[in-house]
């Protein structure tokens, strides 16, 4: 007779196992939408904020190794007393490092950053390259610990996306949940740098993801504030930058004074991106002209970084002794000029070396500067009814990096949150909308975005122009003499005639040559070298590569409005 207690309880084992398997079903499928999906939104929140903590405390710990100082905050400061050649060779001895790591562990010898989160977003279902990632997550390290003139914030970003694309891989997420799990860390990591959640999920919606759609709030702000709490463990409660108590408008009669403030700083931030991205045409070039190894080009960058440093220390690092300065009104008018342009540079420097770190820190440093310089020239102008000229700061640190950022909204909030100072909403909103109105019109909508389009990836342009890119002409082709498919006789003389798409080719290359040729198929071939013949490996249809787009299309708008 059977035992009925042994039978329930197999029974019982069994529908678990269906109910375990199903629910790791819904997880991968319909995740975002799943409260399970919270859960793991929380464990990636709390891996990238700690990954964040563990970044910053170990660049303070190794730069007063390198630096022997005891208070990284006023490495500045220390930095003036330290002997000439000391301030030289650190950054040298960081850049031959950096150098060693990317040649070896990077097919480009470069630092990757936001821009490659950004594309991994739009482009390969949430992913970004661990091994790549690695390499520049240790390089950025390296570069700021030993006096690159840039920030701490990009890096942090691009090491959450690593450690959300391994756990996609894990699962074998598809391309919605791997978007929203990287957006889950990018914004643990934001808000554990800066101590700042509504930024943070704000940054990831707005920055990586590029669209506010609904089914993703609820886990990037689980995540962000996840990342707030890692934070705040260790630092407390407190922000960033302490602010003098005077930082109200006088008169609402002083707002168009911030729309100029607006107009200076939309310039100031492409005047920095263009500087960028000319230093790095001329490093190519000249690498190139003088073919210096790969390895040697930090190195290089670290020399001339050095040698700008004994003059004018302020350059070392994030920068966020001077910021704080700039903030509080401790700068002079000409000092603060000066010191607008040599951050300038020494960012290009950083930067076209190749040496990593990101745009964000140096950004804050130069608005706060640029508008405290702004303040400084227009308060006596129009003195009573002009506020304090530290305003005119604060309005211009975030006026400056929501244009480099193309981010006006979690800008606005970070600045917000970074000082803990909301009576100056007016000021910041009016400056902020200002320059990053200009600024997107002077550049590809910003920093991250020219930068992929400088590599041809379009996503500046939204995803109409970038998902043709997705679709390599191999996936959406038919093989020869299939049913209504090209025959070989046609394929081949279309190749005689020179019309003909290689093997790698995407559908961004397709469609234009439909639309020059007219034709309702191109030929596909695999090139060989020596001479050889290509080898035919079917025939792409106008008909099929415009289905596949239209199902792109028609996805992304599901994703983004769900």
């Amino acid at each position: 007779m059977p035992n009925p207690i042994g039978s329930f309880l197999v029974d019982s084992a069994r529908h678990a196992g269906r109910s375990c398997k199903g629910g790791w079903k819904v997880l991968l499928t319909r995740g975002p939408s799943q409260i399970q999906f919270w859960f793991l939104a929380l464990i990636i929140g709390i891996a990238s904020g700690t990954a964040a903590l563990f970044f910053r405390k170990g660049i303070e710990t190794f730069q007063a190794f390198l630096y022997g100082t005891d208070d990284v905050s006023q490495l500045r400061t220390f930095a003036e007393s330290l002997p000439w050649y000391w301030i030289l060779i650190i950054p040298i001895c960081g850049g031959v490092i950096v150098g060693i790591i990317l040649d070896r562990m990077t097919p480009d010898a470069r630092a990757q950053g936001p821009a490659d989160v950004i594309q991994g977003a739009a482009l390969h279902d949430g992913r970004v390259n661990i091994k790549a990632g690695v390499a520049s997550a240790l390089s950025s390290f390296i570069t700021l610990s030993s006096g690159g003139s840039t920030g701490r914030e990009g890096p942090v970003v691009h090491m959450a996306a690593v450690i959300s694309s391994w756990v996609s891989d894990r699962i074998r997420a598809d391309g919605i949940t791997g978007r929203d799990l990287l957006g889950c860390a990018v914004a643990a990591a934001v808000s554990a740098s800066f101590n700042a959640p509504i930024a943070g999920a704000l940054f990831a919606l707005e920055v990586v993801l590029r669209h506010f759609a609904v089914h993703a709030f609820a886990p990037i702000v689980i995540a962000s504030v996840a990342g707030t709490v890692i934070n705040r463990l260790e630092f407390g409660d407190v922000t960033e930058f302490m602010l003098p108590m005077e930082s109200s408008l006088a008169f609402y009669q002083e707002l168009p004074a911030f729309l100029m403030l607006g107009g200076v700083c939309g310039v100031v931030a492409v005047c920095l991106m263009w500087t960028i991205f000319w230093a790095e045409d001329m490093s190519n070039q000249v690498v190139a002209y003088l073919g210096i190894r790969r390895w040697m080009r930090p190195a290089i960058s670290g020399a001339m970084l050095g040698g700008l440093a004994i003059w004018f220390p302020h350059i070392i690092g994030v920068g966020y002794e001077t910021t704080s300065d700039a903030l509080t009104g401790q700068i002079l008018l000409h000092e603060a000029i000066v010191f607008v342009a040599l951050k300038i540079v020494a960012v290009a420097i950083t930067l076209a070396g190749r040496m990593g770190g990101g745009v964000f820190s140096p950004a804050l440093m130069i608005g706060a500067l640029t508008g405290l310089a702004f303040g400084l020239i227009a308060t006596p102008i129009f003195p009573e009814i002009s506020g304090s000229t530290t305003l005119y700061a604060l309005a211009g640190m975030g006026g400056v990096a929501a244009a480099v950022l193309g981010a006006p909204i979690s800008t606005t909030l970070i600045v917000f949150e970074l000082t803990g100072d909301w009576q100056t909403g007016l000021a910041v909103m009016v400056t902020v909308s200002i320059s990053t109105a200009l600024g997107s019109r002077l550049v590809d909508g910003s920093y991250f975005l020219s930068q992929l389009e400088r590599r041809n990836i379009h996503v500046a342009a939204g995803p109409q122009a970038y998902l043709l890119a997705m679709f390599t002409v191999t996936r959406v082709m038919k093989p020869i003499d299939a049913d209504r498919g090209a025959t070989e006789e046609a394929c081949w003389e279309k190749v005689e005639q020179g019309i003909y798409l290689g093997s790698g080719a995407t559908l961004e290359e397709a469609m234009p040559m439909f639309d020059k040729t007219n034709l309702n198929f191109i030929p596909v071939v695999r090139l060989k070298g020596g001479g050889e013949a290509p080898e035919l490996l079917g025939a792409v249809h106008q008909v099929d590569a415009l289905k596949a787009y239209n199902r792109a299309l028609a996805a992304t708008a599901a994703e983004e409005h769900s």
